[in-house]
């Protein structure tokens, strides 16, 4: 009984507590404000670049039912960065 009662005076005194105001100059500073981004590097261009190239290998091999049974995406991705990366 006694743990009711001081749970109830708890949750009375939450209630009532003022809440903590924010100026309006700082609500707008926090929202208006948006982080730059960064370009790719050259090495991030260079990986999507590939990336493209083997997409669109992949989806003509696929569509031409060259591709190997037990073959995915990720499977054929690894190996073909590889041999673009090899200079192939």
């Amino acid at each position: 009984m006694f743990g009711r009662t001081i749970a109830a005076a708890l949750a009375a005194g939450l209630m009532l507590a003022p809440l903590p105001m924010t100026t309006g100059s700082a609500a707008a500073q926090t929202t208006s404000a948006k982080p730059t981004k960064k370009p790719p590097s050259a090495g991030q261009q260079a990986m999507r670049e590939r990336q493209r190239k083997c997409g669109a290998e992949w989806k003509e091999a696929k569509k031409a039912g060259k591709v190997e049974k037990g073959i995915t995406w990720p499977k054929y991705w690894s190996a073909c960065n590889k041999r673009l990366k090899a200079g192939g």
